[in-house]
Order: C-alpha cells, then structure tokens, then sequence
C-alpha cells in the first residue's frame, strides 16, 4: 500500500472507529458488534505501527492506554476550578439567592442537575482535538493526566460539528456502581482487600502510572460546564446542549448522531 494510501486508510479509519465509539458508550446505541470494531481497531494499530509518523497523538487507539507516567506535570489553571458550597437549610438558599440577583441585577433563571460523586476534570479543546486533562489539585493548579483521561471512551478525543476554535470543559469523572462492584468482587475471589467506595478508587485509577490499568477499569465522565472566550452561549443551559452536540455526554441524552 501507497503511503498516501495508508494515511487515507489510517484517517478513515479513525473517523469510523470515533463514530462507533460515541454510539456505544455516549448514545448507549451500538451500530456495527464487538467483533467488527476490533478487527478496525486491530488494523488502525497495525498501520500506526509500521507507518508512526502518521499515528495521531489523539488516535482511537490511545483508549486502550499502555503508556507508563512516572511523574504527573503540575498545570495552572486558566479559569480556577472551585467547589461547590454545601446548603443545609431553605434559609440559605434563599439567601444565596439574593446575593446572586443583586449581583447580577435581573430575575434568575435555574437549571438542577444531579451531582455526581466522582473526580473533577478540566478538560482542554483546540481546533476540535483533546489537548490537556487536569485534575482540580487545589482550584489553581492540578495535575496533568491527559493520558489516563484518553482511556475514558464516553469522552471525545475528536469533536463533532461547528465547534468553537478553543474551550474547555469541566465534568465529573467517576466509576459506575456495575463496574465499581465487579472489580470488588474480583478482589474477593482473588482474596484481595476491597476497594472502600467508587469514588476514591476512582481517584486513585486516575493517578494510576499505567494507562492500560485505567483502560481496564471502564471510568465514565458527565459534563457539567464549559468555559472560555467569545463562545456565543446565552445560558448554562445552551452551552450544554450545544457541546452535548459536538460529542459530549451530559444527563440529558445528545440529540445528535455522527
């Protein structure tokens, strides 16, 4: 096969096995089997391998992890990560909402959504390409675990549609409870200690230093903000639904398919 052959094949290839991983693991809506993936995926590493100059650094084939980190780089934050206030009483919510309609001097509009008990992320996008994953470290600076986070396949290493230039994104990394009680019960039958709870061991995977462990390990990720300049949002809400478009999972399903 022709080198320009091969960097066709190798780019079709990696935009069919983006797609099929979103229909799987965000829509919950599998579109070729198991088998059919693999053997692409088989393919998309034999070509990489033999052809390393075109391998993608955001290539569906990082999602099976295998690199080792010995160190996490220490990262500043563009844009702080704080966390979230506790309430214990209609008293202070109504009091928060005072302070925050004086603040921005018009009627509020609100939108609940369900918090999930996992790991913050902050997740950085350029030209449609995952760049940098850090963690929330102390609200102003975090570590960088950007190849531990490819491994997670509900979040996009290649973006969908008319997304902006650059942005980024913030989530919740967590385990689910089927995998988090599977992997305990591995444990058992190992005679192993167990694991306390999903989410500090969904913690501790992340800092995990081999990628193919985290890979193993099936975390998931639900976003629940974006920041950055000039994106044209009008409301928490639109930014939502609007990156929800670009490949994002959310708590309310996408409307969007590749």
């Amino acid at each position: 096969m022709l080198r320009e052959e091969v960097k066709k094949r190798i780019a079709w290839l990696t935009s069919e096995l983006n797609k099929h991983n979103y229909a799987y693991y965000v829509l919950s809506k599998p579109t070729i089997s198991d088998f059919e993936f693999d053997m692409m995926l088989k393919e998309l590493e034999t070509l990489e391998n033999e052809y390393p100059d075109l391998a993608s650094e955001n290539s569906p084939t990082k999602r099976v992890g295998g690199d080792i980190t010995r160190n996490f780089a220490t990262v500043t934050h563009k844009y702080p990560m704080l966390s979230l206030s506790n309430s214990y009483s209609k008293e202070e919510v109504i009091e928060w909402e005072r302070r925050a309609k004086k603040q921005v001097g018009n009627e509020l509009t609100y939108i609940c959504e369900l918090k999930y008990d996992g790991v913050a992320i902050g997740i950085s996008y350029k030209d449609g390409q995952m760049v940098r994953a850090v963690t929330r470290g102390d609200g102003t600076k975090g570590e960088d675990i950007t190849t531990n986070v490819k491994t997670i396949r509900s979040i996009p290493l290649q973006l969908y549609g008319d997304f902006a230039p650059e942005f980024e994104v913030r989530g919740e990394i967590f385990f689910p409870l089927d995998r988090f009680n599977a992997l305990n019960k591995q444990r058992a039958e190992a005679g192993e200690p167990l694991y306390a709870n999903p989410r500090n061991t969904a913690s501790g995977t992340l800092k995990n230093q081999d990628s193919s462990l985290v890979a193993q390990r099936g975390l998931d990720c639900m976003l629940y903000a974006v920041y950055g300049e000039n994106l044209g949002f009008t409301s928490h809400l639109d930014a939502i639904e609007t990156v929800g478009k670009w490949g994002f999972k959310w708590l309310v399903k996408p409307r969007f398919s590749p």
